[in-house]
């Protein structure tokens, strides 16, 4: 069986960040998303490798073993992009692959957009490419979905890091299985006098794609970071449109593919379906969009071997 390794590299940003890794061959970087971390790229680290390319699975910024600095400001798409890309020429490449997973996807698309050079084709998972909006994100979310609605809630400081520090082991498996294929759908929520940990409270079984051993894994995985670095993601939502007022509407030109669960709740959410539908509109170089029947938001850990495939003949096909 392939061997997954594991190393630092100094990222052109001046990030010092722990990458997976296996294979030789063509560049592959394969971005996680929230709450994850390089396991949450098991699967695909192994087949991409054995398929002939190089996959290489980082800790992002403020993730698990990278970890990252305490300052919100520093979690921009700026400096979430220049870790990326700046992790290719100490991998000894110029150019590479970019596949993203939930807030992995939002950096491989702006990956692809400010960077189109670096980049031979963008794969996403779950998550859309969304024009800039006209107006700041926060306040729009807040007006449709509510002060509770999970990217408002995270808004606060110090408050949703302490829920999920509290109890990491129920935090990983309430989310995994509360918004994977077999679990309702819907826009999560914090409910009234509650807390986030409450979302997937009425976690069920553990579907045939997650095991206790891998809610432990990524447990482990955050015992030194914690949650705050995750978190600042989302605290810079309306600093990201600020700063990307230069690309408004700018395409995204490299070769696409995109992948999503049709029970995810990124693409049942409102106003989900007509982005993924006028997609091309911005991304001319999209070569197709799989929906996978019966998934969930875990795209590649629910359906390894769909996306697996997919990938692999997209990058092919370039």
């Amino acid at each position: 069986m392939t061997e997954i390794t594991h190393r630092f590299v100094e990222s052109q940003s001046g990030l010092r960040m722990h990458v997976a890794e296996a294979g030789e061959g063509p560049l592959v970087l394969l971005l996680h998303g929230f709450p994850e971390c390089w396991y949450s790229w098991r699967h695909q680290l192994t087949a991409l490798a054995e398929a002939g390319f190089h996959a290489v699975a980082p800790d992002q910024r403020g993730y698990a073993r990278t970890g990252g600095p305490e300052a919100v400001d520093q979690y921009s798409m700026l400096h979430l992009v220049g870790d990326a890309v700046g992790l290719l020429a100490p991998l000894g490449e110029e150019r590479a692959f970019v596949v993203g997973h939930d807030w992995g996807a939002p950096v491989a698309w702006a990956t692809a957009q400010l960077r189109p050079d670096l980049v031979r084709g963008v794969a996403a998972l779950s998550v859309p490419h969304r024009p800039r909006a006209s107006k700041p994100p926060v306040a729009s979310m807040r007006r449709l979905f509510g002060e509770n609605y999970y990217m408002v809630y995270f808004q606060q400081p110090d408050v949703p890091e302490a829920e999920f520090d509290r109890d990491r082991a129920g935090a990983f498996r309430g989310l995994l299985t509360g918004i994977g294929g077999d679990a309702p759908t819907g826009a999560p929520v914090v409910p009234e006098d509650g807390g986030i940990l409450d979302i997937g409270s009425g976690a069920g079984e553990y579907p045939d794609w997650l095991t206790p051993e891998d809610v432990e894994v990524f447990v482990r995985e955050y015992e030194d970071s914690g949650f705050r670095g995750p978190l600042n993601w989302y605290r810079n939502l309306d600093r990201n449109w600020e700063l990307s007022a230069a690309w408004h509407r700018a395409p995204v030109t490299p070769p696409a593919l995109y992948i999503a669960g049709d029970r995810d709740p990124v693409v049942t959410t409102p106003g989900a379906s007509e982005a993924i539908t006028r997609m091309r509109d911005f991304v001319p170089g999209l070569r197709e969009t799989i929906m996978l029947p019966g998934c969930g938001h875990w795209t590649q850990q629910e359906r390894a071997k769909e996306v697996n495939e997919a990938l692999i003949a997209f990058f092919r096909s370039l």
